[in-house]
């Protein structure tokens, strides 16, 4: 597979913001962002779509923790 040139990227990457403003403005529901999705997946290599996936998640968990902090969960309880 040959690497996307710099009109490929560019459309992959419009492609990318489009959906996440989607989904940032429905609430994460993926119903109202299928056309946005289906572009997506169109304009970016398969790789890329998975990446770009894992990364907005990972954002919107990083976020999350620095707005409300971790809280460790709880253990086993240890017998005394």
């Amino acid at each position: 597979m040959a690497a996307p040139n710099s009109a490929e990227r560019k459309a992959c990457w419009d492609a990318r913001d489009k959906l996440w403003k989607c989904l940032d403005d429905s609430n994460d529901q993926a119903a109202p962002c299928q056309m946005f999705q289906g572009e997506f997946e169109a304009n970016c290599p398969a790789q890329w779509v998975k990446y770009f996936t894992k990364r907005r998640d990972f954002l919107k968990y990083k976020a999350k923790m620095e707005t409300e902090g971790f809280t460790p969960a709880e253990g086993p309880k240890q017998p005394s």
